[in-house]
């Protein structure tokens, strides 16, 4: 670990701070920072999504269940049996392609826009005072949040389409999809019939759920990796006190780091878990349906499924969505503060 990695975390580390670690990187030029966002960022994304993609497919297959019919999966367990004896293990990774893509970009942007939010804020509203040992840590957690919901904002865009063309290709309903349709397939069929804009179809359910939940994601993994410094750091009579700021400025330990991570997945997923259901529900309408004037907005779809199916139909497979959230988030924040430790 670097001189400067270990100022970092030293100095969020003392106790008369209460500044949590935000994931910034020592200082250094604008653009290589920028490169190691998109690289780590993409690396850790890329390995989340691979350990997570199954369960997110029953998650989407649970959610897009249509109202009008008797439910065909009695839930997560069932869902899962009833895929792996009709396609076999292949049809829970199908799809993933897109997701991949998807994954890196999501994930590097979420890192990059997080860091380019602090920049915002320290030039503005949280200016570097003198008694500030590293004008870099400057924040507090409320702006961290403030800063992962901007990430969250801004990378609803980057993902909204790459989203549809995934939800299409889980869950093939359109009459212009064969099934195990792929993703040139729904490209060419959402572009003929909505033209691009199609493409930002559920964007407002995007849009609310990534803010939300990059806002949770940051500050609960933040916030837990302070709780953790600060525990680390406590005194005890028989530490001496070198060796307890040796402990405090030393990284956190694997296991923290997944848990802080692990906690930051079960907030981003379960707090905004709603929008993502309305979202999925817009996503996998017929495309042809909806081309001729059947387009329901994030609202009506979101009205009609509370009327029809209350809380259960907007939380319907919170359980394994949460359940997969742990462990690749845990990955995710792991392998990215790990590269940025190999490579500051």
């Amino acid at each position: 670990m670097t001189e400067t990695v270990e100022r970092k975390l030293s100095v969020s580390a003392q106790p008369d701070n209460g500044t949590p670690s935000p994931l910034t990187p020592p200082k250094c030029s604008q653009s290589l920072e920028a490169l190691k966002d998109i690289t780590f960022g993409s690396i850790a994304g890329i390995i989340g999504k691979t350990i997570e993609y199954p369960f997110d497919t029953i998650k989407v297959r649970l959610q897009s269940q249509p109202s009008s019919l008797p439910l065909r999966y009695a839930g997560p367990l069932d869902c899962m049996r009833q895929s792996l004896h009709t396609d076999g293990l292949s049809s829970l990774y199908r799809g993933v392609s897109a997701p991949l893509l998807g994954a890196a970009i999501e994930t590097s942007s979420l890192f990059f826009s997080y860091r380019l939010a602090q920049t915002a804020l320290r030039a503005t509203l949280y200016p570097p005072s003198s008694s500030d040992a590293d004008p870099a840590l400057a924040l507090p957690l409320r702006a961290l949040v403030a800063c992962g919901a901007a990430s969250g904002a801004f990378t609803s865009l980057l993902l909204t389409p790459i989203e549809l063309v995934k939800c299409q290709m889980q869950v093939p309903l359109s009459a212009g999809l064969h099934r195990g349709a792929g993703p040139v397939a729904v490209v060419a069929a959402v572009y003929r019939h909505h033209g691009l804009a199609g493409f930002w179809h559920g964007q407002l359910g995007t849009l609310i759920r990534e803010t939300g939940g990059s806002a949770a994601w940051f500050g609960s993994y933040e916030g837990a990796s302070a709780l953790f410094r600060r525990y680390d750091a406590r005194p005890h009579p028989t530490t001496p006190l070198h060796e307890a700021a040796a402990a405090a400025a030393a990284p956190l330990p694997l296991w923290q780091q997944m848990l802080a991570g692990a906690a930051a997945g079960v907030s981003y997923n379960f707090v905004f878990y709603p929008a993502d259901t309305v979202k999925s529900r817009m996503q996998t309408e017929d495309v042809a349906q909806r081309a001729g004037g059947a387009r329901r907005s994030f609202w009506v779809v979101a009205t009609a499924l509370w009327r029809l199916q209350g809380v259960s139909g907007l939380y319907r497979g919170c359980g394994i969505t949460v359940a997969r959230a742990a462990p690749s988030s845990a990955f995710i924040f792991a392998v990215y503060e790990a590269l940025r430790g190999w490579f500051p």
